[in-house]
């Protein structure tokens, strides 16, 4: 377990080096600023008004622009955990930095599961402070917070950390731009996956929601968001469908079950291939 952490502060430490949280920072920071011009501007012409109409308007729309700023939140998550492990492993290989590492006396194992520790922290830190901007843009602007965010925010972080996980698993095979464009490919399966399953649903297609849930079992991400966003808005809204965020075909917490077995399954796929990978 030490070398493993030794690997993880490693990779951290590069990660710094590199300016990488630098520019995580950055581009977190200019996100939240821009969400925030936009909630300021609209709620103020709400306060301008009065009446029980517009303070139902009012919540209406401060939950959805939650839920909207979350999803966007949602989509920079999915890049982060790709773009920053993608070349952990294949990367280190082609620049001759692996041999140096793999000479020392530790296990290939260890490396692999170092590295994928750092980068999940690494996720975890920016999702944390991405979805805190949030929420406190919307509760110090609006007055509020969107209900179950304790279950909502771990399954977006479980979202990471599957994309983390498949990512770090590709480079132990895969060229980085190949690791890439089937990491990103992986997540568009899913993408289309969830939207075949909702449509399925709504219009009682059987066949159509067969084939969306098992293409959400090969790549469980979107299922997990969709489960997030079912939590985080009110039962009325969500019921009644009131938001694109509203999932017609909510997961069931076997979803979660399936993704911790995902990870499990995809990390130890890595484990291996980077054993059998020549340096």
């Amino acid at each position: 377990m030490r070398r493993i952490l030794e690997v993880a502060r490693l990779t951290l430490h590069e990660a710094s080096r590199r300016r990488i949280l630098l520019a995580m920072l950055l581009c977190g920071v200019a996100f939240l600023v821009v969400y925030s011009i936009g909630i300021h501007f609209v709620i103020r012409d709400f306060d301008r008004q009065t009446g029980v109409r517009v303070a139902v308007e009012k919540r209406m729309f401060l939950t959805f622009c939650t839920l909207a700023g979350l999803y966007a939140v949602n989509f920079l998550l999915v890049m982060t955990a790709v773009l920053l492990p993608v070349d952990a492993l294949s990367g280190e290989i082609s620049s001759g930095v692996m041999q140096t590492l793999a000479a020392r006396p530790i296990r290939r194992s260890e490396i692999v599961l170092g590295k994928w520790i750092a980068y999940a922290v690494l996720v975890a830190g920016y999702l944390t402070f991405m979805v805190s901007g949030v929420l406190a843009i919307v509760r110090l602007r609006g007055g509020y917070t969107p209900p179950n965010v304790a279950i909502g925010f771990p399954l977006m972080l479980l979202e990471g950390v599957v994309l983390v996980t498949l990512a770090i698993a590709g480079g132990a095979k895969l060229s980085t731009v190949t690791n890439g464009v089937m990491a990103f490919g992986f997540y568009g399966l899913a993408f289309v996956a969830n939207w075949v399953e909702q449509i399925g649903t709504m219009f009682g297609n059987q066949a159509a929601r067969n084939v969306g849930t098992v293409a959400s079992l090969i790549m469980p991400t979107e299922s997990l968001w969709m489960l997030a966003a079912s939590h985080m808005q009110p039962p009325m809204m969500r019921d009644l469908g009131m938001t694109p965020f509203s999932p017609v075909a909510v997961p069931t917490n076997a979803m979660v079950v399936w993704a911790f077995v995902h990870i499990a399954v995809v990390l130890a796929l890595g484990v291996n291939a980077f054993r059998k990978r020549p340096l």
